[in-house]
């Protein structure tokens, strides 16, 4: 019998609380701008078991990492089973060496990474920006994902080159729109924004409007000065 694999972590960690004018529950208010309030929050680590593959999966990396002589809790911060997929939080300076270990063992085969996407969350002080690196393993049909976060303050990681030569371009995007700096990368410059530009535009911290359009001599209002059409 198959084991449920769409749980998330019983613990949370709240960061923050969240503002809008829609999604407010349990008000009454129809109108769509009931004031949602809500917390931030961060899920904790998931029990074991997973369920799925997932066990096996975590005990072959437990085991490879020992074999390379580093321990599950030095490199590994947390597991986390949500909505059916399995994401290991990686410490950053054993990022490299995790990637190897899930590459290369027989019983893991991840060959495939899909690239590096970037997240920000500007309310968890020391962990703003977070990696995210989906992984596929051809042999077993098998996916998973490597997470690492980094202060803002410090927004390095270790280029994954030397492990999935595919990431060149990835790497570059994710550091051009977050701004995540990969040590190592061969020509880490930005890939879709100009060079000159300022700042990294997917950031929640970036400006929305009133940026001067490069080329054209114009500027875009801020959101609330835009013109209205009925």
């Amino acid at each position: 019998m198959s084991r449920d694999v769409s749980r998330t972590g019983g613990d949370h960690d709240v960061i923050g609380t969240r503002r809008g004018l829609f999604g407010a529950e349990g008000t009454g208010d129809t109108s769509g701008y009931g004031g949602l309030v809500a917390p931030i929050a961060m899920p904790g680590s998931t029990d074991r078991p997973f369920g799925g593959y997932f066990d096996e999966v975590i005990d072959e990396l437990e085991a490879g990492l020992v074999r390379r002589g580093v321990s599950v809790d030095a490199a590994v911060e947390k597991v986390l089973v949500d909505r059916g997929d399995l994401t290991v939080f990686v410490d950053r300076a054993h990022l490299l060496l995790v990637a190897a270990t899930l590459r290369d063992e027989p019983a893991l085969r991840f060959e495939l990474c899909l690239g590096v996407s970037g997240v920000h969350y500007p309310e968890e002080t020391g962990r703003e920006l977070h990696a995210v690196y989906p992984l596929r393993s051809i042999t077993h049909n098998r996916r998973i994902r490597l997470e690492v976060a980094v202060p803002d303050s410090d927004p390095h990681l270790s280029t994954l080159l030397p492990v999935y030569p595919t990431n060149d371009w990835h790497e570059r995007e994710t550091y051009d729109f977050f701004g995540i700096v990969f040590d190592g990368h061969p020509s880490l410059t930005r890939i879709e924004m100009p060079d000159d530009w300022e700042g990294h535009p997917q950031r929640k911290d970036y400006p929305l409007g009133g940026i001067p359009v490069q080329y054209k001599g114009a500027t875009i209002a801020p959101p609330e000065q835009r013109r209205r059409y009925n």
